[in-house]
């Protein structure tokens, strides 16, 4: 039996009449780039995410790309992240002549550490007037622990853009009610409910990825958990301002024809896209319970010593996994090779760390200046779960990885 990293074609057979319907529609609309379909989606995830505020965009990287130009990041900035991530955390901050920062991880999740945060700004009293913004990411469906960040970056006045293109429907436990700043300042988790992003149908003790930041990005990227027909984004935010300001750049600066204030980009997402999109919106709660419940089969079943399974913090619930990352002691190579032979599909997010990117040599970062970081990349290995796994596939992945360490 072959088990898949993930099926995309066993999604489609669920799905696809409310798609090929979706689809046709758009055809026949003749509308195929902004209209109904695309304004209807952003409303609908607005309302998902419990935001004011949601903005189609191409893709999640140019949802993070637009996102730090409505800050007004460019050359000479600084801006704050961890550099264990897919590439365009740091390489949209890059293409703004700025140059990221990077902050170890903590290695229980995998997420931004708060303290080493905290003693970054410390520690680096000349470079930190140059930080234009904080960008943590809720890595793997898990939300990084949010309000300590968010303290950090209300203190110094530093804006949070929440990188949350692997974690939408992830949920963050606070004490108390919630609030934000709704501007450009750092939002905050705190007693009280001001703020327009305080979110909508959930319980004041969560707060849904995305809901945190001044600005928070999504992807839907045709592997994610909402996932497209090719590349899509979503930048969504509280501040009324910022969200006219990702509008306008995402049509190349301007809102009406030959009209432009300044120069954006064409990031506007294709109502194709939207429209398939809307279609499994639907389905997504459901595909998460789906994801839970496989994660916590591999909780009960799997069990080694050197074998470390992921951590869900703040409660599996809370989390979306996106994917399923274990840590192997010493021998991950070994164990992805053993499974592969046996037909089982594994990955590995991330075999090399930003900092160790030939492209950012240039900040200087040698080998071991982020330990956690460099030692996930060495040890992490992504088991398949997606809601169309069986419980015979799912068996199978155990039941392989189980025997290589009880071989050893």
């Amino acid at each position: 039996m072959r088990v898949p990293f993930l099926d995309l074609a066993a999604q489609l057979e669920t799905t696809r009449p409310d798609i090929e319907r979706a689809v046709l529609d758009v055809v026949a609309s003749g509308r195929y780039v902004g209209g109904p379909v695309l304004e209807s989606f952003e409303r609908a995830m607005a309302d998902y995410i419990g935001v004011d505020h949601a903005i189609g965009v191409s893709s999640g990287t140019d949802a993070l790309l637009v996102s730090l130009m409505a800050l007004d990041v460019g050359p000479g900035d600084l801006v704050v992240t961890t550099p264990y991530s897919f590439f365009a955390t740091a390489g949209t901050v890059a293409r703004l002549g700025a140059a990221p920062v990077f902050v170890d991880i903590d290695p229980r999740t995998f997420n931004m550490d708060p303290a080493r945060l905290a003693d970054w700004f410390e520690r680096e009293v000349e470079r930190r007037p140059r930080v234009k913004a904080i960008v943590p990411v809720h890595l793997f469906g898990q939300c990084a622990d949010m309000a300590p960040i968010l303290a950090v970056a209300a203190a110094y006045g530093i804006p949070v853009v929440e990188d949350a293109a692997q974690a939408l429907g992830a949920r963050y436990p606070v004490s108390g009610d919630v609030g934000t700043s709704g501007g450009t300042g750092g939002s905050s988790i705190r007693g009280g409910t001001s703020g327009s992003q305080v979110s909508r149908g959930v319980s004041h003790r969560d707060r849904p990825a995305g809901t945190m930041g001044t600005l928070a990005c999504f992807s839907f990227y045709p592997t994610k958990n909402l996932g497209a027909m090719g590349d899509a984004g979503l930048v969504v935010t509280g501040d009324s301002h910022l969200a006219e300001r990702v509008r306008r750049l995402r049509n190349h600066g301007g809102h009406d024809a030959y009209q432009h204030p300044e120069v954006g980009g064409n990031f506007r997402l294709d109502t194709l896209q939207a429209a398939i999109l809307a279609a499994k919106l639907p389905l997504l709660d459901g595909w998460h319970a789906r994801r839970r419940k496989r994660a916590a089969y591999y909780e009960e079943h799997l069990a080694a010593p050197g074998l470390e399974l992921p951590a869900p913090v703040w409660g599996r619930d809370h989390h979306t996994y996106h994917q399923y990352v274990i840590r192997v002691a010493d021998q991950r190579d070994a164990l992805r090779q053993h499974l592969a032979v046996r037909r089982i599909d594994t990955m590995i997010y991330y075999p090399v760390p930003l900092h160790r990117q030939p492209c950012f040599h240039c900040l200087d970062h040698p080998a071991g200046a982020f330990p956690n970081s460099e030692d996930a990349a060495l040890r992490s290995l992504a088991l398949p779960i997606y809601p169309e796994l069986t419980p015979a596939m799912q068996d199978r992945v155990i039941e392989e990885t189980n025997a290589f360490f009880r071989a050893r």
